[in-house]
């Protein structure tokens, strides 16, 4: 049986998201989530999202509910990206655009620019964070002002990958630390 989470606000909220096992899912709880829409929400109306590690998909449907624009979600885990497609059919939304692959890989074939992204990959993987941000730099993806979103273990230590992010808030809940940054850089 899968689990499910649940969309907290927004034009889905109560709306239950199945959710498959696989190794390094862990969809964002409720908790972080609601603090982190809050943190998001005067830049969310009609935002262009990335969601690099995609999973249970939680954070792109959530910001879908809330007033973005278009969602883009890159999923390798073949059961994760099969979900991801049954979620958005079930919502009835073509706002949400599932690609598969390696989001290091994928990140330059984007060709488009974003107002938010999420940087949440699995834990037993930190290099992923950096390496993700750092493709987005390279491939100029991010609009001036961007607002990333990071997540890692309490236990880990993690460091802005670039110089041209500065950290907008931070907060920590049970084994988890996430925070938001803006992108300050130029080209």
């Amino acid at each position: 049986m899968k689990s499910q989470v649940r969309i907290i606000g927004g034009k889905w909220r109560g709306r239950k998201l199945e959710v498959v096992d696989g190794a390094g899912l862990r969809p964002t709880p409720d908790r972080i989530r609601e603090t982190l829409f809050n943190w998001l929400d005067p830049m969310l109306r009609d935002a262009n999202v990335l969601d690099c590690f995609a999973g249970s998909g939680v954070l792109g449907f959530e910001a879908l509910s809330r007033g973005a624009s278009r969602v883009t979600a890159l999923e390798r885990q073949q059961r994760a990206l099969a979900n991801l497609r049954d979620q958005a059919e079930r919502l009835e939304t073509s706002r949400f655009e599932i690609i598969a692959g390696d989001s290091r890989k994928l990140i330059g074939q984007l060709r488009q620019r974003f107002d938010i992204v999420f940087i949440d990959p699995p834990y037993a993987k930190p290099q992923l964070r950096a390496q993700a941000f750092e493709q987005l730099e390279i491939h100029d993806c991010l609009q001036p002002g961007a607002i990333i979103y990071f997540e890692w273990p309490l236990s880990d230590h993690f460091d802005l990958p670039s110089a041209s992010l500065r950290w907008l808030k931070q907060k920590s809940a049970g084994q988890v630390k996430y925070a938001i940054a803006e992108w300050q850089g130029s080209r």
